[in-house]
């Protein structure tokens, strides 16, 4: 990239890098270096044109959330539900997809070390519903 003139890194992580969760520690562990990476990669590399970013799903409508992972055993869409995110449904792979294309692009020519939180408002907690005014 460097004798290229520079370019766009984006590490893919995901929510799980801004909160704790149970019984997946090795998975969050990795996801908060991902984020160490990312702001590092950004300092190294940023005198050489190239921008590093990366993105945070929350959850996605992918096989892995809407098909059983073991036989016989419940899919996690079966029990989970995004009825409390602000924006109540699953992120779809092109939700992500566009994201990605406008980090790449040079719209976002100025973002580096940047962190996209693409999660319907997720972390935020629960939101207001529109019928009773109280939270979920």
């Amino acid at each position: 990239m460097r004798r290229g003139g520079g370019g766009t890194i984006v590490n893919i992580a995901s929510t799980m890098a801004h909160v704790s969760t149970a019984f997946y520690a090795p998975c969050t562990a990795g996801k908060w270096a991902v984020r160490g990476l990312t702001k590092t990669a950004a300092l190294e590399l940023g005198r050489d044109n190239i921008r590093v970013n990366s993105i945070h799903p929350g959850v996605v409508s992918t096989p892995l959330i809407n098909e059983p992972t073991v036989a016989g055993q419940p899919a996690i869409a079966d029990f989970y539900s995004p009825d409390p995110f602000a924006i109540p449904r699953l992120a779809e792979p092109s939700d992500i997809t566009r994201l990605l294309l406008f980090i790449t692009s040079q719209d976002a020519s100025f973002a580096t070390g940047s962190e996209f939180v693409l999660d319907g408002g997720l972390l935020l907690g629960p939101a207001l519903q529109p019928e009773s005014g109280i939270a979920a």
